[in-house]
């Protein structure tokens, strides 16, 4: 059997057919259409940790990590997929535009891949350093913080974008073009194998909102080289501050998202036809999904901001699978799923044994078993490390604040700087030293660093009748509060997460939880 693991950043679930097509224009997403009727669709499918590292190592190594550690390497204990299949001899390729598995802090990721493709220049990637001060509407149009002179100094320049894209002219040199043509080039090339594991990892939809013609003005009336018009927000509330935007400016983001989701879409079609055109359905695995959504307005929020709660227009993400011994085709699965299921899933389609401590529940049985294919758990929780943790049943969903006075703890082999993403680690003289891992026999450093809380007081939503969040029922009497609040305590119990997090969360720690 042969997997192919396609994930698309920053993908808006209600911005896709497949999944109600729920807003103001009909976005073209005709691949991902014809994808979802030939797969079966998830209804019911969470994000765990968040955001971009912390997603693809419950991915690709099974564990949970937001309640230990924030964005980091592979840890040397884990058992990550392409190094235990590639010792069981299936080969294994990465094909990607997400610069972060190349920086600071996110180590061995790419490492143990047989073959990897990098497309270099999506947002900060350091790639080019000319023109040291680029023109034209790219730069134009990026929004937040972009100087009156460039430097070259900043860590985070904004104008490395406009570098990098500085003399594109056809859609087939932006990025998603690119990595889902190398992929299709890849499946023709690559039939003589008996089996293989192929993780497509496109950084698009994510922002810069950046696209090319036909499809800037695909879904606007705008001007989409106006200067008054950005397609790289601030991230924060669109009602005030840095991040404040005008119904026109917000309706325009608004538009560039979908049409680079409509770019990335055309050319993931190009994947599909290879599938086709290489008789590879019958032997192959497809998965489609995303690490988490974007917000573009909901809720009066853009991007993924730090104080905004996490609703599930960032938390709730698409999944689609295509299994070629499964009778689910075109099939809807209610079933709750979390994104740390997908690695024991993949591990059973090479008969591969799952490791002690994974996080995950195999998605096999809503696939293939022929009886009760009702669920394979009761609870997925999610977060963003030393932030609010949040669980739900697949009808509520339940988002708990924790007490930014109380200091989260991380723990990892490497001393990580955990609120400041893929940069150099750094010494932590009151570190401790200890087996504090309930899913790993190794020692781990464990030093504190500060919480945030998204939200003051808990958010109770029921998602069946009100799937957009808007009606908050936490402090109205509904016993749903206190059943979710359980759920969380036995969800924490079950992971044996620190005590911290109890702590934290001014939650009662079971007797019998983890120390």
């Amino acid at each position: 059997m042969n997997v192919l693991l396609c994930s698309i950043d920053s993908l808006s679930r209600h911005f896709l057919d497949a999944y109600g097509g729920s807003v103001e224009f009909d976005v073209d997403t005709r691949n991902l259409d014809r994808f979802a009727d030939r797969a079966a669709v998830f209804d019911t499918h969470y994000a765990g940790s968040l955001p971009c590292m912390p997603a693809r190592r419950e991915w690709l190594a099974g564990i949970q990590e937001f309640l230990w550690r924030p964005w980091g390497p592979i840890e040397p204990f884990d058992a990550p997929l392409p190094r235990t299949l590639r010792d069981e001899g299936v080969p294994t390729q990465l094909i990607t535009d997400h610069y972060h598995y190349f920086q600071h802090g996110s180590g061995g990721y790419f490492e143990d891949f047989n073959g990897y493709e990098f497309v270099r220049g999506h947002e900060y990637d350091p790639w080019k350093t000319s023109p040291r001060d680029p023109e034209g509407y790219v730069r134009d149009q990026l929004g937040f913080s972009a100087p009156d002179e460039a430097d070259g100094v900043g860590f985070m320049d904004p104008l490395q974008y406009s570098r990098n894209v500085d003399g594109f002219e056809d859609e087939s040199e932006y990025f998603a073009p690119k990595v889902f043509s190398r992929t299709a080039e890849w499946l023709r090339r690559n039939r003589e194998w008996d089996e293989w594991f192929c993780y497509v990892d496109s950084f698009d939809v994510h922002e810069p909102f950046h696209v090319p013609e036909p499809y800037a003005s695909m879904y606007t009336d705008e001007d989409p080289r106006d200067p008054e018009l950005t397609h790289w927000p601030f991230y924060g509330s669109t009602e005030e501050g840095q991040s404040e935007l005008t119904d026109r400016e917000l309706a325009f983001v608004r538009s560039q998202f979908a049409g680079k989701l409509t770019m990335v879409d055309r050319w993931f079609g190009r994947v599909l036809d290879a599938l086709e055109d290489c008789s590879l359905w019958e032997e192959t695995i497809v998965i489609v999904t995303a690490d988490h959504g974007h917000y573009l307005g909901e809720h009066d929020w853009i991007g993924k901001p730090f104080e905004a709660p996490l609703y599930d227009v960032l938390a709730r993400t698409p999944l689609m699978i295509w299994h070629p011994e499964s009778d689910r085709v075109g099939d809807r699965i209610d079933a709750l799923t979390a994104a740390v299921d997908l690695y024991p899933t993949i591990r059973e389609a090479f008969d591969a044994p799952i490791p002690d401590g994974t996080h995950g529940r195999s998605l096999e049985p809503l696939l293939l078993e022929s009886g009760d294919r009702s669920s394979v758990r009761e609870w997925a929780i999610y977060g963003y490390w030393g932030s609010s943790v949040n669980v739900t049943d697949g009808e509520y969903t339940y988002l708990h604040p924790c007490d930014d006075e109380v200091d989260s703890y991380c723990h990892s082999t490497t001393m990580m700087n955990p609120h400041s993403w893929f940069t150099p680690p750094e010494p932590r003289p009151n570190a401790e030293a200890g087996n504090y891992l309930p899913y790993a026999d190794a020692p781990v450093w464990r030093y504190e660093s500060a919480s945030y809380s998204r939200h003051e007081e808990p958010l109770l939503f029921d998602v069946t009748a009100d799937p957009e969040q808007r009606e908050d029922l936490a402090g109205t009497g509904d016993p749903n509060e206190e059943r979710l609040r359980g759920l969380l305590v036995d969800a924490l119990a079950h992971l044996e997460a620190p005590s911290r997090q109890y702590e934290r969360l001014g939650l009662e720690e079971p007797s019998d939880a983890a120390a």
